[in-house]
């Protein structure tokens, strides 16, 4: 017999009370990008495979659940990044010339895991910023990034900081084989291979490059780089940007940089950053300039934007706090009207309150059988008020009982303890 309740290795039905928690997070996010300016998008799951993956690169492709169009004979896809489709809406859809903030939240899907323990059915939450290719975009992304994390109450992360340009430039004459293997040695340091690989390079190429493995750490990091790398217009430019931007941030948050971070490489073309936090395995968020990937939607609009995989990042979240829950009897709501009763239970949930309400049970006749309508009023014995309320749902701390002036929300702990020291003291 098969087991119909299995589900696909790494992927998992997300359960209360996680289940409200992402939604929540996802508002705070949202919410902190609104303040910035961002407006926000929805890109279809499913598009056709030649707009997926324009500009990502093969790792996209590789991971991208692939199914044919019944109505067309096309190959489509399940987005496994929805960076490009967002790039895609600003080309096509919007095809605005000056500068345009983009948003966006929604599930992602991976044929295979980014890693360990991690899910294959991401919740991918980023912000684009298009139209503007000086560096206080990336300056702008970068901070509003810091503001979403601290938004979500996330402890003890660091934001490392790295950039391609200064490899491309180091990269220069190098074939495109050696230029990639380069680039995924560095990410790995893997020293002894980048040895090999540059051994028939120029001298001052083959140390520049052979070093920019041990360029890491803080803001001395840009000296040092000073001082071993051939002052080439474009690696100086991207040192310079590179300290301004640990200038801007460290006060508010730890920062790094490391010269050998070259994710993204395929579509990235600037500054680029990954954010560590205690206790997570992989990175909490990634960003980057990245100014190609929209030529071949028509349009090579500068962009530089982030992500964060909202879902995986839950397990490092503070807990949510309880939300206090009120049952309320149907002994008691039988003594209001019914516009009586929908008036005040609005008001106690707009206040924020969860109110559950007691359900007939299915082998009761009629509602008459269950209870007698003693109003647990003020004035009325706590032990009248404690008929009301056998049957109480487990999840709830507080009871509604009917007081003199309506509903009255009463911890159930005060009601059990005054029912116990009257009947002692009967």
């Amino acid at each position: 017999m098969s087991q119909r309740w299995l589900l696909p290795e790494q992927i998992e039905d997300l359960l209360p009370p996680f289940a409200w928690q992402l939604e929540n997070e996802k508002n705070k996010l949202l919410g902190i990008f609104r303040g910035y300016g961002y407006e926000l998008v929805s890109p279809p799951a499913l598009e056709y495979m030649d707009s997926l993956l324009t500009g990502t690169g093969q790792a996209a492709d590789l991971i991208t659940f692939k199914v044919v169009d019944q109505l067309s004979g096309k190959l489509m896809g399940l987005r496994a990044d929805i960076t490009p489709q967002v790039a895609r809406i600003d080309a096509h859809r919007l095809d605005s010339q000056g500068i345009r903030r983009l948003c966006y939240a929604g599930h992602v899907y991976h044929a295979l895991a980014g890693g360990v323990g991690q899910s294959r059915e991401p919740f991918q939450v980023g912000a684009e910023l298009y139209g503007y290719a000086g560096l206080d975009a990336d300056l702008e992304v970068q901070a509003m990034l810091v503001d979403a994390l601290q938004a979500l109450a996330l402890q003890e992360f660091v934001l490392d900081l790295g950039h391609v340009g200064i490899f491309r430039a180091l990269a220069e004459g190098l074939s495109p084989e050696i230029e990639q293997a380069l680039m995924s040695a560095l990410q790995g340091k893997n020293s002894p291979l980048i040895e090999a690989l540059t051994a028939s390079c120029d001298p001052v190429q083959r140390d520049a490059l052979r070093a920019l493995p041990n360029l890491c750490g803080g803001l001395e990091t840009i000296e040092r780089a000073r001082a071993i790398l051939p002052s080439h217009a474009l690696i100086l430019r991207g040192l310079e940007d590179l300290e301004l931007a640990v200038s801007r941030l460290s006060t508010r948050v730890s920062v790094g940089i490391d010269l050998s971070e070259l994710r993204g490489y395929d579509y990235h073309t600037g500054m680029v950053f990954s954010v560590y936090a205690k206790g997570f395995p992989g990175a909490v968020a990634r960003g980057g300039r990245y100014d190609s990937i929209g030529a071949a939607f028509g349009r090579a609009r500068p962009a530089t934007g982030f992500s964060i995989d909202l879902r995986d990042l839950l397990c490092v979240l503070p807990t949510p706090k309880p939300i206090q829950k009120v049952w309320l009897p149907r002994s008691v709501a039988a003594n209001l009207s019914g516009d009586r009763l929908a008036k005040e239970l609005g008001v106690l949930r707009k206040a924020g309150l969860v109110v559950i309400s007691e359900l007939a049970h299915v082998a009761d006749d009629d509602a008459a059988a269950l209870s007698p309508g003693v109003p647990g009023a003020a004035g009325a014995g706590v032990s009248n008020a404690l008929a009301q309320i056998t049957g109480v749902h487990p999840d709830c701390d507080f009871v509604l009982l009917l007081g003199p002036d309506g509903l009255e929300a009463r911890p159930l702990s005060d009601i059990q303890e005054n029912f116990i020291m009257e009947s002692d003291a009967s």
